[in-house]
């Protein structure tokens, strides 16, 4: 009975502790960003990484289509999120020049936590 009674401690002990043997995660571990917040049909940008710091959204009502719309003078995004169904061309530049950064992303929900440049002005195309 006594052998049973050291094994069987000896289990219980082990499955207690076992818990405190797994690996730590590391910071490079952590989860990604939650998604900022964006209704479908609008482009929503952030003046910071990760979806932080101000969000400005703009709707199609509101934005001339094909054109180029400059965010206001010194302001810049480093984050967006396009959900108006349309493609959408981030541009470096505040006049959309195409000497600059610049890319394009699809519509149907594109998350993008971390620009490659800052975002300074924008098109929403037609198709």
């Amino acid at each position: 009975m006594r052998t049973t009674t050291t094994i069987t401690t000896a289990a219980l002990t082990a499955a207690a502790l076992l818990p405190l043997l797994q690996p730590i995660p590391s910071a490079s571990a952590a989860a990604p960003p939650r998604l900022g917040e964006c209704v479908a049909g609008e482009l929503c940008l952030w003046t910071e990484t990760d979806f932080r710091g101000a969000r400005h959204a703009h709707e199609l009502a509101g934005t001339d289509i094909e054109s180029c719309v400059p965010l206001p003078p010194g302001a810049s995004a480093q984050a967006l999120a396009n959900r108006t169904g349309r493609p959408v061309t981030t541009y470096q530049s505040p006049e959309c020049a195409e000497t600059g950064e610049f890319e394009t992303y699809p519509g149907g929900g594109t998350w993008v936590p971390r620009s490659p440049y800052r975002v300074r002005a924008f098109k929403i195309w037609e198709n």
